[in-house]
């Protein structure tokens, strides 16, 4: 018996509506000896997944079709994040011996975030962690983050490697996508795949011409870049961040960026720009402009989140709006229901072809500490992209779990409840990128 069916077979439901009876929670959707389908949910997962359950109490009917409909559907996150190691993972005596060193606090964190990013190639537990959870979500790719917030060559350099290594060593099971063919051809291998990401327009900075600063782009496009933000926070040479409290628009110079990102094949985002800024580059943009990872400033007055003339906008260059899954942006109950309702409004004010899902929320292993604790504390001043005005929502542990990254299915499910036609939710769940694109490339 496989161990899929193994957990369906010990886990026979969760209860998820009170006082009626228990509803099995997945057999329908592993039917038809679908092997490539087999994984396990463990632990972890089955506590996201039994939160999420208890908040949106489906019906049987609903529950079952959502999770046949998301594992037999294309499924392209707008922006995220591929499963990691946890700090936890990792032996401390290499961490420690940096630190003994006189290491930079650069230095320090640039190894733990490559461990925690890398350790999958390395370490078979992870391996195997990392995989079970892309097959657990049902993700077939992500657009993933593989650039170091802001426009340093150098910095971008180093995340993008990270995951170059990673999809050279795991290709047979997560490769690096070059166009949208190739995540259609994921899907068909029953394997997974990143489409990268770059969080910044890559620029020397040397200010000697226009043209000059503009060459990375098709640099970082030939390394595999597919998608970049043009600010992160603050504001810089190309437009206003959307953390700063002066929004002056898209620049002359961020005007030339949009351009060259439009005739190399990259995907403009202004998931972090601020709203004058987001609103500009769309209008000026020949090709989809995106908010990748966002929200609906309508139902939450969140700097991340766009008001409805960007989302329009948005709209009308071909473009499309990600909802994310962190509770501080979303507002409301903070839960997988307020980031239903930030889907809602999306889809019924703009349509269905102008919205997805971009969770910003990763799945880290299980693994238990392995005395981190003994690596001392370090007092670090705030990174200077890390322009976040203070919180108005402190995020709580059931707010996470209930959009944990391994509940992709049950957003699917989530859409089903709420009477989401099947071609719709297909074009949120994945359509609405691969659309975007193919017309980003072309």
């Amino acid at each position: 018996m496989s161990n899929r069916r193994q957990f369906l077979k010990a886990s026979a439901g969760v209860p998820i509506v009170m006082g009626t009876k228990v509803l099995e929670v997945q057999a329908a959707a592993f039917e038809n000896g679908r092997e490539n389908r087999e994984f396990v949910i463990n632990e972890k997962m089955q506590e996201a997944r039994d939160v999420a359950l208890r908040i949106l109490q489906p019906s049987q009917k609903d529950l079952e079709h959502g999770m046949e409909l998301h594992y037999d559907s294309l499924v392209v996150e707008s922006y995220g994040f591929s499963p990691r190691a946890p700090r936890s993972a990792f032996d401390d005596g290499e961490i420690i011996r940096a630190i003994e060193a006189g290491a930079s606090d650069a230095e320090v964190e640039h190894r733990i975030e490559d461990m925690q990013k890398t350790r999958c190639v390395t370490d078979a537990f992870e391996r195997e962690e990392y995989l079970n959870a892309w097959k657990a979500a049902g993700v077939t790719c992500i657009l993933q983050n593989a650039g170091e917030e802001g426009n340093a060559v150098d910095h971008l350099l180093k995340r993008l490697a990270m995951f170059t290594y990673v999809t050279d060593f795991l290709r047979k099971s997560v490769f690096k996508a070059v166009t949208p063919d190739d995540i259609e051809d994921a899907k068909a291998q029953n394997r997974h795949c990143l489409y990268l990401s770059g969080n910044g327009v890559p620029l020397p900075q040397n200010w000697v011409s226009v043209e000059e600063e503009l060459r990375y782009i098709r640099v970082f496009f030939e390394l595999g870049i597919r998608m970049m933000h043009l600010t992160y926070n603050r504001s810089n040479m190309i437009g206003a961040g959307c953390g700063e409290a002066v929004d002056g628009g898209l620049t002359d110079f961020g005007r030339s960026v949009v351009a060259e990102m439009n005739k190399v094949g990259v995907i403009v985002d202004i998931a972090h720009s601020g709203w004058q800024t987001s609103l500009d580059a769309a209008r000026v943009s020949n090709r989809p402009v995106v908010a990748s990872h966002s929200g609906c400033a309508a139902l939450n007055q969140h700097y991340r989140c766009k008001p409805d003339n960007v989302i329009q906008a948005l709209a009308d260059s071909g473009g499309y709006i990600g909802i994310c899954c962190v509770p501080t942006f979303l507002g409301g109950k903070g839960d997988i229901t307020s980031m239903l309702d930030h889907l809602d409004r999306a889809i019924r004010k703009f349509g269905a072809d102008h919205v997805a899902i971009g969770t910003d929320v990763v799945y880290s292993s299980r693994i238990g500490s392995r005395n981190w604790e003994r690596v001392p504390e370090r007092k670090t001043r705030s990174r200077w992209e890390a322009l976040w005005p203070p919180p108005r929502l402190t995020d709580t542990p059931e707010q996470r779990l209930s959009m944990a990254w391994t509940n992709w299915p049950l957003f699917t499910v989530g859409l089903v409840q709420r009477g989401h036609s099947d071609d719709d939710i297909r074009k949120i769940l994945g359509g609405n990128v691969m659309r975007v694109a193919r017309a980003t490339l072309a």
